[in-house]
């Protein structure tokens, strides 16, 4: 439809457009446009606008005033036309009505027609399977009439029965309401009796001396027959499986078997190989010939009665105080597990017996957190027993160590046959990282601990860094070992263990920075302490009329007598050149800082002797007491030049390089240089 609201002159400072939107609103508007001109020019925009609107709602009143003017004479005579056609509707309307009821009585006397003739139909059709019922149970009277005692028929009169037993039964659910109740008692009668029958036949040919396969297969397929594989299934319980169980699973068996727990399994898998072996067969080609499987004699006869048994009659098996014989016993069952699943042979059968209620509650029986709280405190107590030792030296080659070596074997044992059970392999992995990071911890607190469980010395530290290592060289070893251990486990978690592993690795793998300081340390011993007799040797000179020295002081001694015993025992370690470099950089950066100091002081003291002398401006060939102390410092120097050397001979005794040591050089070139002076 065309807009009938007029646009403004393009010139207003706002549209036309704004005053057609729903949502208009004064204050917005204003709000708005508030920015695009004053409130002066917005009313008179908003004036010429209304002028517009006035001319346009003229224009459209004259547009249309002659349709409105004849409106009225067009609606004359209106109403005389709607009187003439309403009494034509009216009548056409009671007509239709008329129409409709008859075709809606005639639709519902149809219907009742029909629903009486279904009736009779069912009526018919019951009364008739009555008669065949009626028929059916004089014909099976007469049958099991010789049965009614002993339950005994040949088995074709059996399977006539049986065939007739289920006709009977399909005839009888189509005429309920009405068969008697002496039918009933009849049909209940003829029910038991041919059970009976059934149960006799079968427990015949599963007792038979030969085994009679065919009874078997035909009395499976009568139960099925009846709709009664269920009381098979409940009549092998009770009279075979119950009965062998009770006298096989039980304490005094278990004690009278040579080897316990595992002859009482063993008979039992020979109890499954031998007395169930022609059933289970049977059973598996009667469920192909069904195409599914109707029966199961393992899971609903034979396993509900082992596990009652086993749960209440042998209940000593499952104590977990005794962690190797609960090992033992778990790891027996197991195995007797993995030979029934052999024996089920079937994927389909095996998940039904993992997921049956009584295969679970089995093997919840078995404490496995018990069992693996004695394992954890047997491993751990070993592990802070070493820690605390004070004899710490192992005397195998493989550590130096006795906590290294009980760290490394209690952590395989983790893992080793006696120990490890798959069930809980989470448990022991969490457990591995745990004595790997304790063994971590304690590398370090050994270290910075003030008052250590024993004594620490250089010796200690070597050994420590040297298990460090083979440690480390083992880890992987041990991951791949103790990975392959564990059940299949998807990729993403396979990937979370390793990564969990490698980073006990570096954290251990941290620890041989930590080690080496402590080393160096250890070595510096007294080192520095020493070197502050170096600030003594001028008091050794200096009025002192002492010779000119030729050797060097003891303290240099003092100073290499302990690297020399290090280097001695440890000179073969592959870091031993590192830990020896390390330590003479830091002695040699303050020997270098005392000789400086002495070189100083003795410079001031010569400085200040010339300017005395050339004060006093006295010349004589007499040695005066400035030319004397002068003398006494030039032997300074000289014992400081002969102790240098000595430290640098002692320093390439160890094989070490004058290059290597940090400030040795400037040290060495101090001293020299001083004698030029």
């Amino acid at each position: 439809n065309e807009n009938p609201v007029p646009s403004g002159p393009s010139d207003l400072c706002f549209e036309s457009s704004a005053f057609l939107k729903e949502t208009f609103q004064v204050d917005q508007f204003l709000q708005d446009h508030r920015n695009k001109a004053n409130l002066e020019t917005m009313r008179d925009d908003l004036g010429i606008y209304l002028k517009v609107l006035r001319s346009a709602m003229i224009d459209l009143i004259n547009k249309d005033y002659a349709d409105f003017v004849n409106l009225s004479s067009n609606l004359i005579g209106l109403d005389k036309a709607i009187n003439r056609i309403q009494i034509p509707l009216g009548q056409l309307r009671e007509e239709l009505m008329q129409v409709r009821h008859c075709i809606d009585g005639a639709m519902a006397e149809i219907t009742s027609h029909l629903n009486l003739r279904h009736e009779l139909r069912e009526r018919k059709r019951s009364l008739r399977s009555l008669g065949r019922v009626h028929t059916s149970l004089k014909k099976l009277k007469s049958l099991l009439t010789p049965a009614e005692e002993a339950f005994s028929l040949e088995v074709l009169t059996l399977e006539r029965a049986v065939a007739e037993y289920t006709q009977l039964q399909f005839h009888a659910t189509r005429c309920q309401r009405d068969i008697s109740s002496s039918d009933l008692k009849d049909l209940e009668k003829v029910d038991k009796i041919l059970v009976c029958c059934v149960d006799k036949l079968f427990m015949e040919s599963l007792f038979s001396y030969d085994g009679d396969r065919l009874g078997l297969f035909r009395s499976l397929s009568l139960y099925q027959s009846l709709n009664k594989l269920d009381v098979a299934e409940r009549l092998y319980k009770q009279k075979v499986v119950s009965p062998a169980m009770e006298q096989l699973i039980n304490e005094d068996s278990l004690r009278s078997f040579p080897r316990g727990l595992s002859t009482l399994y063993s008979k039992i898998i020979h109890f499954v190989n031998t007395d169930m072996k022609e059933l289970l067969e049977v059973s598996k080609e009667f469920n192909v010939s069904c195409g599914e499987v109707k029966c199961n004699f393992f899971l609903r006869s034979f396993w509900p009665e082992v596990e009652k048994r086993l749960s209440t009659n042998v209940t000593s098996i499952y104590a977990a105080g005794d962690p190797d014989v609960f090992y033992e016993k778990y790891s027996e069952t197991l195995e007797f597990l993995e030979e029934l699943c052999k024996i089920c042979n079937s994927c389909t059968l095996i998940q039904q017996l993992y997921s049956h209620p009584n295969f679970i509650s089995f093997m919840e029986r078995w404490n496995l957190p018990v069992y693996f709280q004695i394992r954890f405190q047997e491993i751990v107590r070993n592990i802070e027993m070493a820690y605390v030792d004070e004899n710490w030296n192992t005397i195998k080659k493989d550590w130096k160590l006795v906590a290294s070596e009980t760290t490394w074997n209690s952590l395989n044992r983790c893992w080793e046959p006696g120990i490890y059970l798959i069930p809980i392999a989470h448990k022991f992995w969490k457990l591995s990282l745990q004595i790997i990071s304790r063994y971590t911890i304690w590398c370090n607190e050994i270290i910075v601990l003030k008052t250590p469980p024993f004594k620490i010395d250089v010796n200690f530290l070597v050994f420590l860094y040297t298990d460090i290592e083979r440690f480390l060289e083992k880890l992987p070893v041990f991951q791949t070992q103790s990975i392959s251990r564990l059940p299949q486990v998807s990729q993403q978690i396979m990937a979370l263990l390793h990564n969990s592993l490698d980073e006990s690795i570096v954290k251990l793998q941290s620890q041989l920075g930590n080690v080496s300081n402590a080393i160096i340390k250890h070595l510096a011993g007294d080192s520095i302490t020493l070197l502050r007799q170096v600030n003594d040797i001028p008091r050794l000179f200096r009025r002192t009329n002492r010779e000119a020295p030729s050797k060097p002081c003891s303290y240099v001694a003092s100073i290499l007598e302990g690297p020399g015993i290090f280097y001695q025992q440890h000179g073969h370690h592959s870091q031993s050149s590192y830990w020896l470099n390390a330590m003479f950089s830091n002695i040699t950066k303050q020997y270098y800082s005392s000789v400086a100091d002495v070189l100083n002081s003795v410079q001031k003291t010569e400085e200040s002797l010339r300017r005395l002398k050339k004060a006093r401006d006295r010349t004589s060939n007499i040695a005066t007491p400035t030319d004397r102390r002068a003398g006494d410092d030039n032997k300074i120097r000289q014992q400081l030049l002969l102790d240098v050397h000595a430290y640098l001979r002692g320093i390439e005794s160890f094989g070490m390089q004058k290059g290597n040591v940090d400030n040795l050089a400037d040290l060495l070139l101090l001293v020299e240089a001083s004698q030029k002076i």
